[in-house]
């Protein structure tokens, strides 16, 4: 089949990074992520707390939250992308903003993907591979 392009065998031990301040939804994202047999999560709590993990460790990909307090998730991706370290990490933005200046602002600061809440399994599976894909 020409022009398409066979699904992307994930790794399934990749280390994953998610980021929200509601943890409601960190336990959502989590049960999602173990659902597509991710296992390897870790969680923060802002972008704050996010980039202090980020600087311990390494991720294979981050999965951040918009609107989160003190630091949101556009300004923890213009900082992920300005550390030599991590700037090639793809980041996934998690937010129930869906206007065009978001989307716009976010790929102007180098966002991987970008899913507008509810999240489901097939959608988070398709923005992994796609920014894994990219990244």
């Amino acid at each position: 089949m020409l022009g398409r392009q066979a699904p992307l065998a994930l790794d399934k031990s990749m280390s994953i990074l998610i980021v929200d301040d509601y943890r409601t939804m960190l336990r959502i994202l989590r049960a999602l992520l173990r659902q597509l047999e991710f296992d390897n999560v870790e969680e923060a709590t802002d972008g704050t707390s996010a980039l202090e993990k980020l600087e311990a460790g390494t991720y294979d990909l981050i999965i951040s939250d918009w609107h989160m307090e003190p630091m949101g998730g556009l300004e923890l991706l213009k900082k992920v992308r300005a550390n030599p370290r991590l700037q090639r990490t793809p980041f996934i933005m998690v937010t129930a903003e869906n206007q065009t200046e978001s989307v716009i602002a976010a790929k102007q600061a180098g966002v991987s993907n970008y899913i507008v809440k509810p999240l489901h399994a097939p959608t988070l599976r398709d923005r992994i591979e796609k920014a894994l894909a990219h990244g």
